[in-house]
């Protein structure tokens, strides 16, 4: 994936959560920002970590340029996201009835659980996957503290894995061995004298 990943998965987790509770009814940022007010949900993403089981490995990505090839990188970072979703406060969310923001949440529920993996064109052969996040009330209590004008509403924590972000350039892969010209095979492959 390019620089751009990390705004790509906030896009398309958007765009997922917006087929459960209707376009433009998500809201991607903080929570206490004023343009959240109209939102049924608000998607903030809150944490972004190194994922320490792929730190190591090699990402391979197919090249868009024909025929296809794989394309190795030795040094992408692969991330966690972390993302808190929470019901909005204006007309759709906060101000309404407890039972209509546990629909909101309910919706965002079924629809990542039903489909959790986030795979298209824009993150190529690799998809993404989002799953629900047990998150302590300590820790809940310490996310919303960053937001003190904001009131405390019922959240879910939800994580996104793999998402690379790949060097700018490609690796330049060496040439490939048309003709033996040096007769190394051939030398190889003579018996030795007794």
């Amino acid at each position: 994936m390019s620089a751009d990943a990390i705004f790509n998965v906030s896009q398309a987790l958007r765009t997922r959560l917006e087929s459960a509770v209707g376009k433009g009814k998500v809201f991607v940022g903080p929570l206490d920002d004023p343009d959240a007010k109209n939102a049924s949900l608000v998607l903030f993403l809150y944490r972004i970590e190194p994922n320490a089981s792929l730190r190591n490995q090699e990402h391979r990505v197919i090249s868009d340029n024909p025929p296809p090839e794989v394309i190795v990188y030795d040094n992408s970072l692969p991330l966690i996201l972390h993302y808190l979703i929470t019901v909005g406060t204006g007309p759709s969310g906060g101000d309404q009835p407890d039972d209509l923001e546990l629909k909101w949440l309910g919706l965002a529920i079924r629809v990542l659980n039903d489909e959790p993996v986030l795979a298209d064109n824009i993150f190529g052969e690799e998809p993404v996957r989002v799953s629900l996040e047990p998150v302590s009330t300590e820790e809940m209590s310490r996310i919303w503290t960053l937001f003190p004008t904001a009131n405390y509403r019922t959240s879910l924590a939800y994580l996104a894995s793999p998402v690379w972000i790949d060097p700018k350039d490609e690796p330049i892969s060496a040439a490939r061995v048309v003709q033996d010209q040096l007769g190394a095979g051939a030398r190889a492959q003579e018996p030795a004298d007794a």
